[in-house]
């Protein structure tokens, strides 16, 4: 993952302001002013915490048209946007207590841009992968050892090494771990070490026998528990079948979860992020609830909880918490319809095409789900179905095409990277959103191909293909499947190609940066119902935006990959210097 520097600290930013009564005026150059933008909105009442002037600000107006609405200045008072317009307008508001701030653009490279909403997150998944084994990138089976052999010899005795994020599709073999393998490494600890994508897992022999695996082991319903040719486990399981493992490893204690949370949140606000929505553990929720009341959460969180529990549990969790809460709340209900096409578990309609006997693990008969969607959607939830494989998002729709289910309620279907052509427009019939994350393509475009066909192929990561539909999307990354920095999703979502511009793939699905860059902030509010607040730099809505160091739709594409976050503010507050992170 690419490092982005540690954030400018008070003292320097303080050296940007100045007072109201001293501040020089400086126009930007006319050139960056969009003449086709709309008309300026009338302020908002309020007297200025800060006013930021001779800047080029996007205001999130005209993204989705690709004419992006340019400003000189804002004002930015009550954890809102009070007003937008030319740098001599603005500062007229300025009160003798305002601070101003001179983006200096005829001599720097500042650029204000509404703060990312990613649409996918695993929060609590993210930190505690950082404080245990990190497996994330390694190239190599021996790599991966040397990394676990590591943290087996730090860790006390009797410690359960957890963790992952492995991809055994960077490795040249790409041949599965297996758990004598693990074993050479794992001394006295039991291990379990789950695929970047969460939907296998690898166990050495002492987890195995922890979670009574044996060759007779019959997995739950939707997963599988892999046997070598002895009829013995090899160590991988796969979706379901993980829950046999994952139930009898001690939980994080409150401090590990808490420091783990923080970590995760501190990624998201240092690479721009102002909003996620997030399915984490309810005890995460927990944390981040804490967190608020002590006044140290500063990153937007909404958090999705499971479609599987009983519905009284879900209606007892929902009123936990004030919904009307702009920081935190409860969100839609997420069900996993599959696995991930790395695994080779999504469910297809067709076998893999590098594995004909296997057409992947659905989670649920359509009765099942059918059943349970409709009693959950007259509770009042929105829904949101993972589904990756074709199969899987055909069931997700069927489910959506109940008697009972609006087609207002905003539904979703998370990833829908591999979609049958004839269910695209469905997608609009029944109202449903297309949450993806384009940067699971530069992960994926390596072998895809192979494992669809490249007839299947040809409709997968199809962003342009759901707009051309009039299917809303919504982006994010899957953080930390994917790291969360929205700038490789930007990047892959404009050009179809891999980091190092080498490989394309399908070149006739890729979007506009204003397309994109509306995806990944008013499309995300969309989903969440907070477009009205929510992904744009107008009065009235949150003053959520980001500071960068590059012009996003002006430089060239490589160079998106590259963009630095100078600063990013969530309630008009700078949220890594407020929270001392």
């Amino acid at each position: 993952m690419r490092t982005i520097p540690s954030f400018v600290v008070t003292a320097l930013a303080a050296s940007m302001l100045c007072s109201a009564q001293t501040a020089p005026t400086r126009s930007i150059a006319a050139k960056r002013v969009n003449p086709a933008a709309p008309t300026i909105p009338k302020p908002v009442a309020g007297t200025p915490d800060i006013v930021f002037f001779n800047g080029v600000i996007y205001t999130g107006v005209g993204f989705a048209e690709d004419k992006p609405q340019i400003v000189e200045a804002i004002a930015i008072g009550g954890g809102k946007v009070l007003a937008i317009g030319k740098t001599e307008d603005i500062k007229r508001l300025a009160g003798p207590k305002t601070a101003l701030r001179d983006l200096h653009f005829a001599n720097t490279s500042t650029f204000i841009f509404p703060g990312f909403n990613d649409a996918h997150t695993h929060l609590g998944s993210a930190g505690r992968t950082k404080l245990n084994v990190d497996l994330t990138g390694v190239k190599s089976l021996a790599d991966m050892l040397a990394k676990i052999k590591s943290a087996a010899d730090a860790a006390p005795t009797g410690h359960w090494l957890t963790g992952g994020n492995w991809d055994h599709t960077l490795w040249a073999d790409k041949v599965l771990p297996t758990r004598q393998d693990l074993d050479k490494v794992t001394g006295d600890h039991l291990t379990f070490l789950d695929r970047i994508d969460g939907h296998i897992a690898i166990a050495n022999s002492a987890a195995l026998a922890a979670a009574g695996i044996t060759g007779k082991t019959q997995p739950p319903q939707g997963g599988a528990i892999d046997l070598d040719a002895s009829g013995e486990p090899t160590g991988i399981v796969r979706e379901s079948a993980q829950d046999l493992v994952y139930k009898v490893i001690p939980p994080p204690t409150p401090e590990e979860r808490r420091k783990g949370d923080e970590l995760a949140i501190k990624d998201a606000l240092t690479h721009g992020v102002t909003s996620v929505q997030d399915f984490s553990d309810w005890e995460d929720f927990l944390v981040f609830e804490q967190m608020e009341k002590e006044g140290k959460l500063h990153l937007r969180i909404t958090e999705w909880l499971p479609f599987k529990d009983p519905l009284l549990d879900l209606i007892r969790m929902r009123n936990h918490h004030n919904m009307s809460d702009p920081m935190l709340h409860t969100g839609f209900l997420k069900g996993f319809m599959d696995g991930s096409l790395g695994s080779r578990t999504a469910a297809m309609k067709a076998p893999y095409a590098d594995d004909p006997n296997n057409t992947g693990l659905p989670q649920y008969t359509q009765d099942q789900l059918n059943k349970m969607a409709v009693e959950r959607a007259a509770a009042g939830f929105q829904l949101g179905f993972h589904a990756i494989g074709d199969r899987a998002t055909s069931m997700a729709l069927d489910a959506y095409a109940q008697p009972g289910i609006s087609t207002a309620a905003r539904n979703r279907i998370e990833h829908a990277q591999v979609v049958d052509p004839a269910d695209i427009p469905r997608f609009k019939q029944l109202g449903v959103i297309a949450s993806m994350q384009p940067s699971h393509l530069l992960t994926d475009m390596n072998w895809a191909v192979d494992r669809l066909g490249p007839k299947r192929a040809a409709y997968s990561y199809a962003w342009k293909a759901f707009l051309d539909a009039g299917v809303p999307l919504a982006f994010g990354t899957d953080y930390p499947v994917e790291p969360i920095t929205p700038f490789r999703g930007l990047y892959v979502a404009v050009t179809r190609m891999n980091e190092a511009a080498t490989k394309t793939y399908y070149p006739e699905n890729k979007l506009t940066r204003g397309q994109a860059l509306y995806a990944y902030t008013q499309g995300s509010a969309y989903a969440e119902f907070a477009e009205k607040h929510k992904g744009k730099l107008l009065p009235g809505y949150d003053a959520d935006f980001i500071l960068l160091d590059r012009d996003l739709y002006r430089v060239p594409a490589p160079a998106i990959l590259h963009t630095k976050v100078i600063q990013t503010f969530v309630a008009g507050q700078d949220a890594l210097a407020t929270s001392g992170q």
